[in-house]
């Protein structure tokens, strides 16, 4: 089991190290990364520990990854773990955590579901990246959550044309682009008016940021669908390509960001089986007051048909 912490905070450090001492108790063997586990303050010699200086390489041969943090702690832990393929479950120390699986009071609940190998394995869809000048390729990436061409200065608007399956949609004055899978639909696809997807959904969602255009509302495009983004030569405006808001690739006048399906999905792991609904409501504290369910329409319906 390979353990990643936001070791920054007190409340991550208590959490990791109860989660230390609940696996290794029941004999598996937990694995941290050398500069974490000196700030956990664990015993670094302990024959159930097994620490690791290498962060391209953490996840290799472990069963799971368990996050202590919030949806940036566990980005994180999937840009590292994304070569294994390890999946990764989420405990939640963050503000809303959409990634997350289990808040820090269902830890024990977790561990026992962990133990038990009591949960499931989804795939969600993920971007691959590609940025281009001219023809020659500058830089490949990936994205869980979104790939968002933005502006590289404040007082400037960027000019783009977006293109899809080959063919041009739009020209925009704007802030930026944001490319989003379904997972990141809750991300910064939300915050910029964009559309929630349920993750079951393939589909990628394609929002505009502040665009000066007749035509500049949320789209979503097939799952197989391939979205370019010129930034405009003529205009000498450069812009920055953001990747889950951790990795960026400067983006000079000229360049073209082509956005498709990720060959190799994320996989995260989940011991909750509640509809998503059920996830919005709590993440977002929706107010579903007068919300009746089916089982009382049932008795209402039997009450009014009754002789």
């Amino acid at each position: 089991m390979l353990l990643l912490a936001h070791t920054g905070r007190a409340e991550a450090r208590d959490v990791a190290t109860a989660v230390i001492s609940g696996l290794t108790s029941h004999g598996i063997v937990v694995r941290l990364l050398r500069p974490e586990a000196k700030d956990l303050g664990v015993d670094l010699e302990s024959p159930t520990l097994e620490l690791t200086e290498s962060e391209t390489d953490a996840g290799h041969d472990c069963e799971l990854t368990l996050v202590i943090g919030g949806d940036g702690s566990i980005l994180r832990a999937v840009e590292l773990t994304y070569d294994s393929a390890t999946p990764v479950l989420g405990v939640n120390l963050g503000h809303v955590g959409f990634l997350a699986e289990a808040e820090p009071e269902e830890v024990d609940a977790t561990i026992t579901a962990i133990v038990e190998a009591r949960y499931i394995v989804e795939d969600r869809l993920t971007l691959d990246v590609e940025v281009s000048l001219d023809g020659e390729v500058l830089a490949h990436t990936f994205a869980v959550n979104e790939a968002s061409v933005e502006k590289a200065a404040r007082e400037r608007m960027i000019e783009v044309v977006v293109e899809v399956d080959g063919r041009p949609l739009s020209r925009w004055g704007c802030d930026g682009v944001v490319c989003a899978t379904p997972t990141g639909s809750t991300a910064y696809n939300f915050s910029a008016g964009g559309p929630i997807v349920w993750p079951q959904v393939e589909a990628l969602c394609v929002v505009p940021l502040s665009a000066h255009a007749l035509f500049a509302r949320p789209m979503v495009v097939g799952p197989d669908s391939v979205v370019a983004i010129e930034v405009l030569a003529r205009t000498d405006v450069s812009g920055v390509l953001w990747c889950d808001g951790r990795r960026t690739v400067d983006l000079p006048p000229g360049a073209r960001i082509e956005v498709r399906r990720g060959v190799r999905p994320v996989r995260l792991a989940r011991v909750h089986h509640a509809p998503f609904t059920d996830r919005l409501v709590a993440k977002f504290g929706l107010n579903v007051e007068g919300w009746r369910g089916e089982g009382e329409r049932r008795r209402l319906r039997a009450t009014s048909e009754a002789p």
